[in-house]
């Protein structure tokens, strides 16, 4: 079964509380927190004040997204916020190498986010230090985008260099998430499936979290 991850990107902010109530009723193990600085991605999104508050109000695995350019520099930062997973994206981290390294000494599992238009061999030389590889399957920055379908492939691509190289890394899948396209990448190996508007949009959110993890 796939993890999933709602993302809070989609919640109600004046009724967050009441959303992750939700998210803590149901069976989504982690909680997906997209964090933009209006310069990696034309968005803001929500800093360390809330991912505390998140922490403060989940059991949760905290899942964390920095759509930031250096990222290196809040390493330390993220995880006194509570982040369990901290994902940095490729593209803006210059020393990749170094960043996951940093990450995992930290207590936190590394993640590398990789664009549609970004090869998977920019990770090919780093993948046993990678504990989840993140495919956006939009172009990052907002929520609720058309899903690439071009990502199914490249995530059976991705499950066939993970088996190769004998690594544990996880393959998670941030945006256009339903039930149509989630079925299409967990068959593909998709192990996380990050879903913010079909679920937060739902008047069933609960019910949506337990058909998408039965994929």
């Amino acid at each position: 079964m796939a993890i999933i991850a709602p993302s809070i990107l989609a919640a109600d902010f004046a009724n967050l509380g009441r959303d992750i109530e939700m998210i803590n009723r149901s069976q989504a193990e982690w909680i997906h927190c997209d964090v933009m600085d209006g310069k990696f991605v034309p968005n803001i999104s929500f800093g360390m004040p809330i991912l505390s508050a998140v922490k403060k109000l989940s059991p949760k695995v905290i899942d964390v997204h920095l759509m930031i350019v250096e990222p290196e520099r809040y390493l330390a930062d993220f995880k006194k916020c509570g982040a369990d997973v901290l994902t940095v994206h490729a593209e803006a981290s210059i020393h990749l190498h170094r960043t996951l390294g940093a990450i995992r000494e930290l207590g936190m599992k590394a993640g590398v986010a990789l664009n549609p238009h970004t090869s998977l061999s920019s990770i090919e030389e780093v993948l046993p230090l990678i504990d989840v590889v993140c495919l956006m399957s939009v172009n990052p920055g907002f929520g609720g985008q058309k899903f690439i379908y071009s990502v199914i492939e490249k995530t059976t691509r991705l499950k066939q260099m993970i088996l190769a190289q004998k690594t544990s890394t996880l393959i998670e899948i941030d945006g256009g998430v339903n039930m149509e396209t989630g079925k299409l990448l967990v068959e593909a190996g998709a192990d996380v499936l990050v879903a913010g508007n079909f679920v937060f949009a739902s008047s069933t959110p609960e019910t949506i979290i337990q058909q998408l993890m039965t994929l």
